[in-house]
């Protein structure tokens, strides 16, 4: 018998049969899994509504994000007025959604001069628009975790992440009853486990890279400015203003 021969031959003799390898496989992916949740379950804290849309505000400004609270009424207004005062004049809304037709009736009412911009069919011809002729991008975040002040924005083509990562100022709306304590409560309750999304941007403050010399400069590889609307969906509580 060869040495090739009797290496296999030892191998087949000590594998186990395909069946009994899957479900060990599966049994200690699952402990894994309930170990990793009970870990993260038993650092949580319980926390309010109230106190993670004051966390979401505090953890947004540490990364130098502009935050409104406003109600569910009162939002589309306000953000107009907000668009007409910080002179945009050309604004990129998705190409469906509730919160994109609100929007657009109230800028209208605000302000005409206010271009509202939609994706075309395709990209193809309209690039040089949304590079240099779009001041403002707005979409509807999915999720926010408040430990870390992080958006989450599933990408569509009812809301293509351009949005998000290509106009100078990106604006996003964020729902309280959307945000979450951290990472692994967020993942947990959006079951990315059994349909893990095709693209996601996680987005923290506006974009911001520094040299060797640790200076900050913000806008190289994304928007420059972010602005964040905070939605008090639970209570509705009339709360209005920049913090």
């Amino acid at each position: 018998m060869s040495a090739r021969d009797a290496i296999l031959n030892k191998l087949k003799a000590t594998q186990q049969p395909s069946g009994a390898v899957q479900a060990v496989t599966y049994h200690t992916a699952d402990a894994l899994c309930a170990q990793i949740d009970a870990h993260f379950d038993a650092r949580r804290a319980e926390v309010s509504h109230a106190e993670l849309l004051q966390q979401m505000q505090q953890a947004l400004q540490l990364l130098q994000a502009k935050v409104f609270c406003a109600s569910v009424q009162d939002w589309p207004q306000q953000l107009a007025q907000q668009c007409q005062q910080a002179g945009v004049k050309s604004l990129l809304l998705a190409n469906e959604g509730e919160e994109c037709r609100a929007l657009s009736a109230a800028l209208q009412t605000a302000d005409h001069s206010i271009v509202t911009r939609h994706y075309p069919a395709t990209i193809d011809g309209w690039q040089d628009v949304l590079f240099h002729q779009t001041d403002a991008g707005f979409t509807v975040v999915d999720a926010g975790i408040a430990a870390t002040g992080t958006l989450i924005v599933r990408s569509s083509p009812q809301q293509p992440r351009t949005a998000s990562l290509v106009p100078p100022l990106h604006i996003a709306l964020v729902y309280a009853s959307t945000l979450y304590a951290d990472m692994h409560q967020a993942m947990r309750a959006m079951q990315w486990a059994d349909a893990m999304p095709s693209n996601l941007v996680m987005i923290s403050g506006p974009s911001k890279t520094s040299d060797i010399q640790q200076t900050l400069a913000f806008g190289a590889h994304g928007p420059r400015w972010l602005q964040v609307w905070l939605i008090d969906d639970l209570n509705n509580v009339q709360q209005g203003g920049a913090a």
